[in-house]
């Protein structure tokens, strides 16, 4: 009976298919059809999303874990929409009980971004007006960098002031950093040679084909997906563990 159990065991192993590596337009085409077809709200699919690199923060740099007394934390944040789903980790994660700093130069004209933008100041987190060009003042201040810059629909190739001046600082700081989605200045289908090198990468709705090689910490937060998106797109996506919305690949 052991036998016959291990064997079906080993069978259904085998048969798992692996995981679904996104391209960018796959990733795209995804994205509109939640929102034409599924009629998810894009503010909704932001707060899913902001929501969820919290609690993976939370797991990947528990509050006790941390090496400073103050549990100080950066969060860089784009024009786009990576930069909104930062915002809404630094509201979650000051719910937490982390200490978030925000940097956001160039701020969205868009009500959505605004709103969260409001909802952050509202909780009192502190906005920097400069990001210190100084490495060892990053490294003194802050447990933790998360990037929100640059998301999958970002050119690596055409990186504009004042994002490739952050990249050039980010490169040379010794605190770690945990990336959303898609590591800034990375291409979404490859991964980079010369780029920023996170610890932590935090993958939304399905891992995009840059992740493939990538050796840090690895979360996934797609738990949300309605099944026929799933089918279609064959994303092979992880049994999440119990009521989980995020799971360690």
């Amino acid at each position: 009976m052991d036998k016959m159990n291990h064997s079906s065991a080993e069978a259904e192993a085998e048969n798992i298919e692996p995981l679904r590596y996104l391209s960018k337009g796959e990733a795209a085409s995804i994205e509109t059809e939640l929102v034409r077809d599924y009629k998810f709200g894009q503010q909704q699919l932001i707060e899913i999303w902001g929501h969820a690199c919290a609690l993976a923060i939370t797991k990947a740099y528990p509050l006790n874990s941390l090496a400073k007394k103050q549990p100080t934390v950066l969060v860089i944040c784009g024009p786009d929409q990576n930069g909104s789903i930062g915002l809404v980790c630094a509201r979650h994660l000051r719910i937490f009980e982390y200490e978030p700093t925000i940097y956001h130069p160039k701020r969205s004209s868009h009500s959505l971004h605004q709103d969260f933008t409001v909802q952050c100041e509202k909780m009192d987190i502190p906005f920097l007006s400069y990001l210190p060009t100084e490495v060892q003042l990053i490294n003194d201040a802050y447990n933790l960098v998360i990037d929100a810059m640059l998301g999958p629909e970002a050119d690596p190739a055409n990186i504009k002031e004042p994002y490739s001046g952050i990249l050039v600082t980010l490169k040379q700081v010794k605190t770690p950093i945990a990336s959303v989605d898609v590591p800034s200045g990375w291409d979404v289908e490859e991964a980079s040679q010369d780029g920023i090198n996170p610890e932590v990468l935090i993958s939304l709705t399905a891992p995009k084909k840059c992740a493939m090689s990538f050796s840090g910490k690895h979360f996934l937060a797609g738990r949300f997906l309605p099944y026929d998106i799933q089918k279609k797109y064959e994303l092979n996506l992880p049994e999440y563990p119990g009521t989980d919305c995020l799971i360690e690949l």
